[in-house]
């Protein structure tokens, strides 16, 4: 079994723990691997000498956006992420400190299941982006709210006055989408959802669409370019009368779900709900 392992070096934490599993790794036969830069002083071995095609499982050490800047940084990696929280609970990054090592024993024993979530492409001019959790058409460097039409399949759906709009997978329904008034997805749903940010009709409300229907904005206000973003990570301009196109990714989100965490905890956790069983 070959597992690269993703720590955060510059934190001492980060990195004393990132050598805990590697040699816990290490014992139950486990070839670890690290980030070249990063190899030699955890005692791993350097990503670039074995194949993407060969790494099995990909430890994240940090939260979401680590998560997230692993995708996006190796495109090529295919192999399921587990993630393990350094700060926050994440939505993603669901495995506590305390639970660690106990968890890395359930994944060596195979009491785990792969989740394979929704991703998102967008293309504009020859411009394109790949998104896991969400791809946001905003006003940008523009004073005012810019005007956005919004086609489903070829078939218009509305014309937003607003500050843009979140185009985000279930995996991202918990994230910027959530903070604009958006519902929460089922992370497995094949579905996407449209949330307008700060409309200026109280009326424009977000709506669910399943994913194989394309999504086509037009930007119509006569103003300076709008931004196109990924993740936060990769980003492009879109100008003024422009479409972007926006459709199910042919590439799936892959993460370990092991059977000591499950969704639905996670987000009484992270959302604070104090409801009980009675």
């Amino acid at each position: 079994m070959k597992i690269a392992i993703f720590p955060n070096t510059h934190k001492r934490e980060s990195k004393a723990l990132a050598i805990g599993i590697r040699e816990f790794l290490t014992s139950h036969g486990a070839k670890v691997l690290a980030e070249d830069a990063d190899a030699k002083e955890i005692g791993a071995t350097p990503l670039s000498e074995v194949s993407p095609k060969e790494i099995d499982f990909m430890l994240s050490m940090g939260g979401d956006g680590t998560i997230l800047r692993l995708v996006h940084e190796y495109e090529d990696l295919h192999a399921p992420i587990l993630g393990i929280n350094m700060g926050h609970l994440g939505f993603m990054a669901d495995v506590p400190l305390s639970e660690v090592y106990p968890s890395l024993e359930d994944l060596i024993k195979g009491h785990y299941h792969i989740e394979e979530r929704l991703s998102l492409q967008g293309k504009s001019q020859g411009k394109t982006c790949f998104a896991v959790n969400d791809i946001v058409i905003h006003r940008s460097q523009n004073q005012s709210l810019i005007e956005i039409a919004i086609h489903v399949g070829g078939t218009y759906l509305n014309t937003f006055q607003a500050d843009g709009v979140i185009i985000a997978t279930p995996n991202g329904s918990t994230a910027y989408s959530l903070a604009a008034g958006g519902p929460i997805l089922s992370p497995t749903l094949d579905a996407v959802v449209i949330t307008p940010i700060c409309a200026h009709t109280i009326s424009n409300r977000p709506i669910v669409l399943t994913a194989d229907q394309e999504i086509q904005i037009q930007y119509l206000s006569p103003y300076k370019p709008l931004e196109v973003r990924a993740d936060g990570f990769t980003h492009f301009p879109l100008p003024s009368g422009e479409v972007v196109h926006i459709q199910k990714g042919t590439k799936k989100f892959r993460l370990v779900q092991l059977k000591r965490q499950d969704y639905f905890s996670t987000l009484r956790t992270k959302l604070g709900w104090a409801g009980k069983l009675r």
